[in-house]
């Protein structure tokens, strides 16, 4: 009963938040992130966050003359299962010991009922690819064909590649399955081997160890210290506070349960599972917060621990760069399609600097009115696309615009024709950045 009387709440709510969003954004005044929770809290999940692909995107006609020819992209696994399940044992255990000891609420022993359906259906599948996942990316795949039609026609080259990950495969596969439906003809080549891991997933072990140095540690801590207890959450549960206090870990109960309640939106799962409805918008906007700081200090261009992570993608972006040298080259060169991780495309989208995720800053209070919001970088399928222009083979002046989840993005490089940039610029930014860098650690 209380679940439900939370959802008619939370319904109300949401109906007032969006009432009042008509007044507040009636000058296309762009929306906070606690008023898209408030939209849809699914927003808050972070890299477990659906792709958007119910969005219609605009796409900006190419100057007079030019056409596509040529498309570079690296993209993120679609919709999963969740990794491993130590983010369902740690709040199981916890529920389960306190039923043994005739602990649990009434709605305590729904949520731990519901959790055991959701590790039920998860067993054996940690981490693979949902059909959610594959519908993903037939979906961006046949939108690429109807957009750039002229790179996709005929017996056009398409070069896949994916890491050595099951998931990432299979989303490679479904994304070949959704091109081959519209165009029997392409020419296909599939590859995943540990041969290109040392750019589809380059780990660098001086900067991961710095993701986390002392002043970020002590930052993050006081960031999050605000923004951690849920003493209602635990009234719901528990019948006893004194056995809370002395038994339960407070802190991590309540971050894997909303976490593992967010994730089953990419799976079967999403349907059946109303504990969601436990937690307040204020509590999942704070979830939120730390995920969102968390994902900055890791892969963003934190200064505090000393704004290098993005270069963690250099052996990527520098392949991008070859490799599209060597396509300009050709005639019909076709689409060269990666298929890997978020853990890639959130730290090249801030090396590249798309629209505004180059932004550093010391507060971490400033990355929420700055929109420095990771979860609109790397949802499940998320992707950057590199689309070449030109008038025909013999053009030398070739453009290029950069999709960010198919949408047009902002690069760092001057132009006139923006979204679209002279080729010659942007392959010169990055390889200046990107030499800069590496003789920086020399």
């Amino acid at each position: 009963m209380l679940i439900m009387r939370n959802r008619r709440l939370g319904h109300i709510l949401s109906v007032l938040v969006i009432l009042c969003g008509v007044v507040l954004y009636s000058h296309a005044q762009p929306l906070s992130a606690f008023d898209r929770i408030s939209k849809d809290r699914r927003f808050s999940a972070s890299n477990y966050c659906i792709y958007p692909d119910t969005l219609v995107v605009r796409q900006t006609p190419p100057p007079a003359g030019k056409h596509p020819f040529y498309l570079s992209h690296y993209g993120r696994h679609g919709s999963r299962y969740l990794s491993n399940r130590k983010g369902y044992d740690i709040p199981y255990r916890m529920l389960q010991k306190a039923d043994s000891l005739g602990k649990l609420t009434s709605l305590g022993h729904h949520v731990k009922r519901q959790l055991e359906l959701i590790i039920k259906d998860s067993e054996g599948r940690w981490g693979d690819l949902t059909e959610l996942g594959r519908q993903q990316h037939r979906g961006i795949a046949r939108r690429m064909m109807i957009r750039f039609p002229e790179i996709f026609e005929g017996k056009a080259r398409i070069d896949a590649k994916s890491t050595t990950v099951n998931r990432c495969i299979l989303s490679m596969g479904s994304a070949i399955q959704g091109m081959v439906s519209k165009n029997p003809k392409l020419s296909v080549k599939m590859d995943a081997s540990q041969h290109d891991m040392w750019y589809m997933n380059h780990q660098d072990k001086d900067l991961r160890d710095s993701m986390m140095n002392s002043v970020a540690k002590r930052a993050y801590k006081e960031y999050c210290d605000c923004r951690e207890h849920n003493p209602r959450l635990m009234s719901l549960l528990f019948n006893d506070s004194v056995y809370v206090k002395e038994q339960v870990d407070e802190v991590w109960l309540n971050y894997y349960l909303l976490k593992t309640a967010l994730i089953q939106q990419n799976t079967r799962m999403g349907s059946q599972i109303d504990y969601l409805d436990l937690f307040t918008y204020e509590d999942i906007h704070q979830f939120w917060q730390k995920e969102n700081a968390w994902w900055y200090f890791m892969y963003g261009p934190s200064l505090l621990n000393g704004g290098k992570q993005p270069y963690t993608q250099r052996c990527l972006l520098r392949k991008m760069i070859e490799e599209a040298d060597s396509c300009i080259m050709l005639r019909k060169p076709g689409a060269q399609l990666r298929f890997g991780h978020e853990t890639v495309v959130l730290p090249l989208a801030c090396l590249l600097e798309l629209n505004h995720f180059g932004y550093q800053t010391l507060k971490l209070e400033e990355l929420e009115e700055q929109a420095w919001w990771a979860c609109l970088v790397f949802p499940m399928a998320s992707n950057i696309q590199f689309v070449f222009y030109r008038e025909n083979s013999f053009d030398k002046d070739v453009l290029v615009k950069v999709l960010l989840n198919e949408e047009e993005a902002a690069l760092p490089v001057k132009s006139d024709l923006a979204p679209y940039y002279k080729w010659s610029d942007v392959r010169q930014y990055y390889l200046d950045k990107l030499d800069a860098y590496e003789k920086s650690i020399k």
